[in-house]
């Protein structure tokens, strides 16, 4: 029964993995889409959400099997309910890049308002996180984990200053509201993603050490 049970541990990760591969790409062309002015891939992200959705089901469906077919306990049964978890953020991520292509859709109704140099640093920063989120969870390494959650912060501090920059357009100019609004709710859509990576991150903490870290405050920062 064990080398069946590692069997199944082995074929949820490979799910997870190709499931995280896809949600990269769909960050990646998401925001390809919106630099580019690019409609048709826009439109090729969003189709593509139900690929994400129908993993998303698969991986739920193969670790309750597991729990159900081998009880898992300690570790195991940690890694189980992480895996579950993780599809779940992982879907949430894929509904945001669908996200940034809707205003995509919208902001090439207009000329564009300013360069994208904020927003594409934010976002490749943000899909980092989430490959090393998953490889964190792969490797079980924790220590990497940690370094995912630690980096949340440089999005965060990006988004802020990219809102006071799109505040400035808006004050100065009424004209620029429709555009520097959507553009704010694309840098939204990036902190988001992010903040699912830490999600993830938070969840591998778990998995591998059996400690509960999310809504707690970091030690140095205590």
């Amino acid at each position: 029964m064990e080398r069946h049970f590692e069997e199944e541990f082995d074929r949820m990760k490979s799910k997870i993995l190709m499931m995280g591969s896809l949600v990269e790409e769909q960050i990646r062309n998401a925001l390809t889409a919106l630099v580019e002015r690019d409609e048709a891939l826009a439109q090729r992200v969003i189709e593509n959400d139900h690929k994400v959705n129908t993993f998303d089901v698969e991986i739920d469906e193969m670790a309750l099997d597991a729990l159900v077919r081998y009880q898992p306990v300690a570790r195991d049964l940690r890694f189980v309910t992480t895996a579950m978890k993780i599809s779940t953020e992982l879907e949430r991520m894929s509904d945001l890049a669908e996200n940034i292509c809707e205003r995509a859709l919208e902001l090439n109704e207009e000329p564009q308002l300013k360069p994208y140099i904020d927003i594409p640093h934010m976002a490749e920063r943000a899909r980092i996180m989430v490959k090393e989120s998953l490889d964190a969870f792969v490797k079980m390494d924790s220590a990497l984990a940690r370094k995912v959650i630690h980096d949340d912060n440089f999005v965060d501090n990006l988004t802020e200053q990219l809102f006071r920059e799109l505040l400035s357009f808006m004050i100065e100019n009424p004209k620029t509201i429709s555009r520097a609004i959507r553009l704010s709710f694309i840098a939204k859509y990036i902190e988001r993603l992010a903040d699912h990576a830490t999600n993830v991150a938070e969840l591998v903490v778990y998995m591998v050490e059996g400690k509960i870290i999310r809504h707690t405050i970091p030690p140095q920062e205590a």
